[in-house]
């Protein structure tokens, strides 16, 4: 197919998406998910250093890390953001003693958290930070982010926290920002100077293989220029809203009774029905 016409058939399959969004895009379908611990805060700036943690910490096996999150968590207590304003780094670091997290250890969580620390105590909330970056261009806001974030941590480059500048999709911080810049019945939102329509699919190899299996990517990998494409060809399907549709396909074997096998009958049974009607 030609790009206008490859064009013309994302847009022509808005139903579809609309139709996996509304029957999986709530809030009985987010656990396991590590954004279901945002849940638990009402504060904004609770909420934005909740999901910060959590969100880094996403990665390996669900069950691991819904515990590490809910240890990390748990050491900062009710107001993680007002904790982290008054706390000494030794503090956090005594009660994160002995903490792994598949190759993540006490000392590089410790330095991660004592870069929000200084990044609050700096700027007041961590959207104040990320919006001094924000010049129209999300790749450079995130790029700003994550390097004043580590560099308040002491170190050049985290896992916790990669830039895109390494070439990296940035899953995890994209996973954030969709938590906090978006607002329905999942996302709990709380930002309010960034559009969502700005906002960029968070990329790993499961999402990967789905858009790619749906058309949506022509990538060999899932790095930073096939989370551009993607999200663009998104674009093309919800202009004001191109990650609307990643909760409801992330389901998709995440949960046990949702396999991917089951998103593509179901994707190609309504593209059938839509032909034939």
């Amino acid at each position: 197919m030609r790009p206008l016409e490859e064009r013309a058939a994302r847009i022509q399959s808005r139903a579809i998406f609309e139709k996996i969004y509304c029957d999986y895009n709530k809030r009985c379908y987010v656990s396991p998910d590590p954004l279901q611990f945002l849940y638990d805060y009402d504060n904004v700036c609770d909420r934005e250093i909740a999901g910060l943690i959590t969100s880094a910490l996403a990665y390996g096996r669900v069950a691991q890390i819904l515990k590490s999150c809910q240890r990390v968590l748990a050491a900062l207590g009710a107001h993680p953001a007002e904790y982290l304003k008054k706390a000494e780094r030794d503090d956090y670091a005594c009660k994160l003693k002995g903490f792994v997290h598949r190759f993540t250890k006490e000392n590089e969580m410790s330095a991660f958290l004592y870069g929000l620390s200084r990044s609050i105590r700096e700027y007041g909330t961590m959207e104040n930070l990320f919006m001094e970056g924000w010049h129209g261009n999300m790749r450079e806001a995130m790029e700003h982010f994550s390097a004043s974030v580590n560099n308040f941590a002491g170190c050049e480059n985290s896992f916790l926290l990669p830039r895109p500048s390494k070439g990296s999709a940035c899953k995890r911080l994209a996973l954030f920002l969709r938590w906090v810049v978006r607002h329905d019945d999942v996302d709990p939102g709380g930002w309010n100077k960034i559009s969502p329509a700005d906002l960029i699919i968070p990329l790993d190899t499961h999402i990967f293989n789905i858009t790619s299996t749906l058309g949506l990517c022509s990538s060999k990998s899932a790095n930073g220029k096939a989370a551009d494409a993607i999200t663009a060809n998104f674009r093309d399907i919800s202009p004001d809203d191109p990650v609307k549709y990643d909760f409801a396909l992330t389901r998709y074997g995440i949960r046990e009774e949702m396999s991917v096998e089951d998103l593509f009958a179901k994707w190609q049974n309504e593209r059938l029905t839509k032909t034939l009607n």
